[in-house]
């Protein structure tokens, strides 16, 4: 893992999902990608309302998938790599800073 990689392990009685560099999936393994992470600035309050609401909106209008990865502080929104530009785009129409 790259300092600083994103990395997300959730474990249910049905699966083991692991986020992770595509560098890093061990041969045979099925995965789906690449993926590019927008994260949003945080830390956002647990008990704010409508975050990735106003995010996952205008993605989904532009018919683009995504995966999300919550963490304390933060989401994580997980865009295919080649909807990147199309969804920094729609987001930055509708209003919201990118860094």
């Amino acid at each position: 893992m790259g300092n600083g990689a994103l990395l997300c392990a959730v474990r249910t009685a049905e699966e083991l999902s692991i986020v992770c560099e595509a560098g890093s999936v061990p041969e045979g393994i099925v995965h789906d990608g690449p993926y590019r992470a927008l994260k949003l600035d945080g830390p956002i309050s647990l008990s704010a309302v409508g975050v990735l609401s106003s995010l996952l909106g205008p993605i989904a209008e532009a018919g683009i998938s995504v995966f999300v990865v919550s963490t304390f502080d933060t989401d994580y929104v997980l865009v295919p790599a080649a909807d990147q530009i199309r969804t920094t785009q729609t987001l930055a129409a509708r209003g919201h800073t990118l860094l």
